[in-house]
């Protein structure tokens, strides 16, 4: 008599998203679109209507156009705080 069979279980592949978070409103509805003529990418938020418009390099993909979006937007959102020009200490 022989062993029983080991059965074999398939781990699922992880993919890429392609819906992402919004920082303005804090939902999962980030959608990107990407202009591979003009090199650009329409990131949109289907809740909140936020939309941007990222330069991109040929070879970016959607979750990096999502990164350089989520970048600029703490910059912005930062750079009027950093202006008070004060210190403490």
């Amino acid at each position: 008599m022989g062993r029983r069979r080991k059965k074999i279980i398939k781990l699922p592949k992880k993919r890429v998203p392609t819906v992402f978070l919004c920082p303005s409103c804090g939902k999962e509805a980030i959608k990107v679109e990407i202009d591979r003529k003009s090199n650009t990418a329409t990131v949109k938020c289907g809740s909140c209507g936020l939309t941007r418009e990222v330069k991109i390099k040929s070879i970016y993909g959607e979750v990096d156009a999502y990164c350089m979006f989520i970048d600029s937007y703490y910059v912005s959102s930062e750079a009027p705080a950093d202006e008070s020009g004060e210190r403490e200490g």
